[in-house]
């Protein structure tokens, strides 16, 4: 039997027992009472997690990149234009998506490890208008938080709804829909929910469904939230075959979280950030990310002059703790170091300690 690693990348995360053993239960029909009480609860529990009353919820087989196709094409028609505030290679992503539907893009692109300021934002809005804007929480390439809160303040009021891609901060950084104004959040199983991989998740403000409801058609059959709606609102009813078990799981992802208490688990995703950073920088480590930006739920670490990239890695690797490299403009210099979810500080304790380890054991002296 594999033996298992501890996953610190960017996602998925570690998956708690109850998860886990959710997806072991035999497969129920999807139109179960179990299934049926589960999914609702599952949508009543992400609309709490994302401090929404009067949105509609919606958890769809798939991943985080049709969480972002589903937002956008349900709320922008194609002879509109977005704007996208990129911290990283998600927010490119997000401009692919419009340029791939003919959706009218303009992007404020970061310096990586930066995000999008609130003044470059107003700069561009007194320029032109724009359907809506859609912005990253947090870049899983740069480890960049975003000031959502403040393009949110910003917006109020604006002709402009307003798009989180939150699939690396939903459930462990806070986003308060209501409270914010926010339109849409859309975001992924694997990450903060601490679930495996497989869901597509998007929240909508009433404004962003009455913006769909206005459209004719959009360009999409599976992703039209119109077609899913009926079965989030009545999961008895039928559109396309839910991955059952996902869901389950799902729902269970939901239930830990709200027993942790969305405030006490924020802050300790703070925390946790907090005393891994204090540990690399103890072992020699620099972060990527300006501290200022700085993300509760990975890290961007740069590695210290004589140590590589895939030695470091595939060391820590075998001493039980899985870490990502990096990309684009980065790949090779960092690791990325995920710390969300369901994590524990006896997990983080082990990790620090492999990690620790590790720079030995790659001929790496950090006691100087």
């Amino acid at each position: 039997m594999e033996k298992e690693k501890l996953l610190l990348i960017p996602g998925p995360t570690p998956v708690h027992p109850r998860i886990i053993n959710k997806l072991s239960l035999p497969t129920v029909s999807h139109v179960s009472p179990i299934m049926i009480s589960e999914s609702k609860d599952a949508l009543e529990n992400l609309k709490k997690i994302v401090f929404c009353e009067s949105g509609e919820p919606f958890i769809v087989a798939g991943a985080g990149t049709l969480s972002m196709e589903m937002a956008l094409l349900n709320t922008v028609m194609r002879e509109e234009k977005i704007l996208v505030l990129s911290q990283g290679y998600f927010g490119d992503r997000m401009s692919q998506i419009a340029e791939s539907f003919g959706i009218g893009c303009d992007v404020i692109q970061s310096a990586w490890g930066e995000a999008v300021s609130v003044e470059e934002l107003e700069a561009r809005l007194s320029q032109e208008n724009y359907a809506a804007v859609a912005s990253t929480h947090v870049d899983t390439a740069t480890g960049a938080c975003a000031p959502v809160k403040d393009y949110a303040e910003l917006l109020k009021g604006s002709n402009s709804l307003f798009i989180i891609d939150g699939v690396c901060a939903t459930g462990g950084i806070e986003e308060r829909m209501d409270d914010w104004d926010v339109d849409v959040i859309l975001t992924a199983a694997q990450k903060c929910f601490g679930v495996p991989p497989g869901l597509a998740v998007v929240v909508m403000s009433e404004r962003a469904m009455q913006k769909r409801k206005q459209m004719k058609s959009i360009p999409a059959y599976y992703a039209d939230l119109l077609r899913w709606l009926p079965i989030m609102r009545d999961p008895s009813k039928y559109f396309s075959t839910p991955c059952v078990n996902e869901i389950r799981a799902f729902y269970e992802g939901t239930e830990i979280m709200l027993e942790e208490g969305m405030e006490k688990r924020f802050d300790r995703h703070e925390k946790i950030a907090q005393t891994f950073r204090a540990a690399l920088k103890s072992f020699g480590f620099k972060l990527f990310t300006k501290a200022s930006y700085l993300a509760d739920t990975l890290s961007v670490v740069y590695y210290p002059e004589g140590v590589e990239d895939k030695s470091f890695r595939s060391t820590l690797a075998d001493k039980g703790v899985i870490v990502a490299g990096g990309l684009g403009e980065v790949a090779g210099k960092v690791f990325r170091m995920g710390h969300m979810g369901n994590l524990s500080f006896s997990q983080v304790e082990f990790a620090i300690s492999a990690i620790e380890s590790t720079l030995s054991a790659v001929g790496y002296d950090w006691k100087y």
